[in-house]
């Protein structure tokens, strides 16, 4: 990954106490995994800063090296890498992200 790619990342997760890597937006997710992940912030009623990786490939490629991990959406909680849609969900049922969520 580029240096401007690294910085722009880390600038995304620093600015945002929240911050999901996924594919479309909030209003309009363009997969299941990125839909229901916004689903499960949305039910904790905080803002939340978000990226559609399909807009910039760097990105897109950038953020699974960055995090090492493999897919999209990745979910940021003050700086630090939380997780996918599955951890977020399981999180989220055990009420883990509640309170990440809730400290930041």
């Amino acid at each position: 990954m580029d240096q401007a790619t690294k910085e722009r990342i880390e600038s995304d997760i620093k600015n945002n106490k929240i911050f999901l890597y996924m594919k479309g937006s909030p209003n309009m997710p363009m997969c299941g995994f990125s839909a229901q992940a916004v689903t499960i912030l949305q039910s904790y009623k905080v803002p939340f800063g978000s990226f559609n990786v399909l807009e910039d490939e760097a990105i897109r490629q950038g953020i699974k090296e960055y995090a090492d991990w493999p897919t999209v959406p990745q979910l940021y909680v003050n700086g630090e890498f939380i997780g996918g849609c599955d951890i977020m969900a399981e999180m989220h049922s055990n009420g883990e992200l509640a309170q990440l969520i809730q400290a930041a």
